[in-house]
């Protein structure tokens, strides 16, 4: 247990890194890294499994104490994203289903690994963990009808259909993961710092198999939709912490807002463009999973030189568990 243990530590450090590999390999070897996409609901499935595992019921109590900061939070996040997702690529002229694609990664919940950017980030890792928790049991009724309203007129999509794939693939696994914590805390809580080796294979194998299965695509029109998904991510990290200014939160509250709105369940995204559309769907997901690690771990860098002006995210941050799942 303690080498594996070790190996988890290695990949979470190194998440962002690897995750780019995943996209090297899914280039390198497009033909085998494709055979995976069929898949890749199952392997999100387990990521969210794992992520169930992670959250307690006192993670949904900073709503009743912070009621203002957590609807704020969650409410941009449905709003600001999936809007930037459908204007940044109507502004940048891509075909159907890129739209459709940047549509969906905009409609997500908030990515997971969130956390643990706003833990580095010294932010408030509790308002972090309750943002991404709500956003997710909201996801099988919000997404569908985002996707449905903003990417409908583009290509036609069965509001029904992707509100079933989230209820297998997101919530029926993250439920199940939280009952058998709370049935089996002792077992569970030991197994808890192996879950990030777990999540970051799984979420490398999804990007390598999207890659893979779109790699003339990427060769043909990847700067331009890496250059969507860089201004949708810059964007939604800015404007989350505007959000926050304007709410009147703490610093590490604005901190954890900004990291929670900017970064996305891509996994989520990338699993019911693949399932419901076409793999082309996917690659606005694909590539947002690699860039918002990589532009996350440099906002963490960034704010972990400067102490926030309050000391309550800090505090939280230390009693928070968190692990990258996405």
């Amino acid at each position: 247990m303690t080498v594996i243990k070790n190996i988890a530590d290695f990949v979470g450090r190194w998440f962002a890194l690897l995750v780019l590999a995943g996209a090297v390999v899914g280039l390198a070897v497009p033909d085998q890294a494709a055979l995976v996409a069929p898949h890749v609901s199952l392997l999100l499935g387990v990521i969210m499994f794992g992520m169930g595992l992670t959250m307690r019921p006192v993670d949904f109590a900073i709503v009743a104490k912070h009621p203002k900061a957590v609807v704020l939070g969650v409410l941009a996040q449905y709003t600001v994203m999936p809007l930037l997702g459908w204007g940044i690529a109507h502004a940048l002229g891509l075909p159907p289903l890129l739209v459709v694609g940047m549509v969906l990664v905009g409609s997500a919940p908030g990515g997971t690994a969130s956390n643990v950017i706003v833990y580095l980030a010294r932010g408030d890792v509790a308002l972090s963990v309750a943002m991404t928790s709500i956003s997710t049991m909201l996801a099988p009724f919000v997404t569908p009808l985002l996707v449905l309203g903003l990417a409908g007129s583009s290509l036609p999509v069965s509001a029904s259909d992707l509100f079933l794939s989230i209820l297998q693939v997101v919530l029926f696994p993250v439920v199940a993961g939280l009952l058998l914590r709370m049935a089996a805390k002792r077992f569970v809580e030991r197994i808890l710092p192996v879950l990030p080796l777990v999540s970051v294979v799984g979420i490398v194998l999804v990007v390598a198999a999207v890659v893979g299965a779109n790699a003339d695509a990427v060769l043909s029109t990847g700067l331009l939709v890496a250059l969507a998904v860089v201004l949708h991510n810059s964007l939604g990290l800015g404007l989350g912490y505007l959000v926050g200014m304007v709410g009147g939160m703490p610093e590490s509250a604005r901190r954890a807002v900004s990291v929670e709105v900017g970064m996305q369940n891509s996994g989520l995204a990338a699993a019911l463009a693949t399932a419901h559309f076409a793999p082309l769907a996917a690659l606005p997901a694909a590539l947002f999973s690699v860039w918002h690690n990589l532009s996350g771990a440099l906002v963490a860098t960034y704010w972990a030189r400067r102490a926030p002006r309050d000391a309550t995210g800090t505090e939280e941050a230390a009693s928070t568990e968190a692990s990258p799942r996405d």
